[in-house]
This record gives structure tokens, C-alpha cells and sequence, in this order.
């Protein structure tokens, strides 16, 4: 049985970073770009002074839909959501704001993103109640 190379505190700090923003566990990699990623970019840049969590993701999805990175974006509009940083009528807003500022085709993009998020989150909800319904009928 071999040993996991034992984890830096600045990489430690930067994987629990990535963690606290993306709402899921990161796994670490080998490679400098993860890296960099896991102890520069979350290992700082997230933890500075200034601006919270919410803020830095406010802008980073400004950003994203301004430089039309909506793959990105498929990561950022969920953790928002999960994290209670954003409401679902607030992404809305965000959308309708976009529209005027980056473009209607922009802003209709976002729009399906955003809807086809919050459809999933219902649907996974209904599905939750459901199986809680079916378990407090079975017991």
C-alpha cells in the first residue's frame, strides 16, 4: 500500500477554498496548471480581503457572460444557487440586465442556462418529495 504524498497547507487551503465555492469536493491532481489553480488562485486570490465569496462570483459571472463562457457559467450559476448566494429570481434579474448591457443573444443564452437550472432544481425537489412521501406511506 503506498501513501498519499502528504498536502501543503497552502494547498490544503486552496482545495478547502475550491471546495467552499464550487459546493462539491475538488480532488487534487498532479500538474503546475491545478496547481497554480488549487494554491494561487483559491489558496489567495478567493481568500483575500475585500470582497466575499458572493461578490468575487458576481463578477466572475459577469465576466464569464461578457467573454461568452457559458460552459463556465454551468459551473458558477449552480454553486451560486446551492451556496444561498444567489435566489433563483435573482439570476433572473441577472439575465435581464445582461440582455440590455451584453446583447439580447447573450442575454437570451443566459436565459436558457438560467431556466434550465432552476427546471432541474424543481424537478429534483418534486423527486425528493416524492420518495419522502412514498417512505412516511411505507412506515
Amino acid at each position: 500500500m503506498t501513501e498519499s504524498p502528504e498536502i501543503s497547507p497552502k494547498r490544503q487551503a486552496g482545495l478547502n477554498m475550491m471546495n467552499e465555492v464550487y459546493g462539491f469536493e475538488v480532488g487534487d491532481a498532479p500538474g503546475d496548471f491545478l496547481g497554480y489553480t488549487i494554491e494561487h488562485l483559491f489558496g489567495d486570490i478567493w481568500q483575500r480581503e475585500g470582497l466575499d465569496i458572493r461578490d468575487r462570483r458576481l463578477l466572475l459571472i459577469g465576466l464569464l457572460v461578457g467573454s461568452g463562457l457559458n460552459d463556465v457559467l454551468d459551473v458558477q450559476l449552480p454553486a451560486a444557487l446551492d451556496r444561498g448566494e444567489l435566489t433563483e429570481e435573482q439570476l433572473r434579474e441577472i439575465v435581464i440586465l445582461f440582455a440590455h448591457y451584453a446583447g439580447w443573444p447573450t442575454g437570451a443564452k443566459l436565459n436558457s442556462q438560467v431556466e434550465a437550472l432552476i427546471a432541474r432544481r424543481a424537478k429534483a425537489r418534486a423527486a425528493e418529495e416524492r420518495a419522502a412521501d412514498e417512505s412516511n406511506a411505507e412506515g
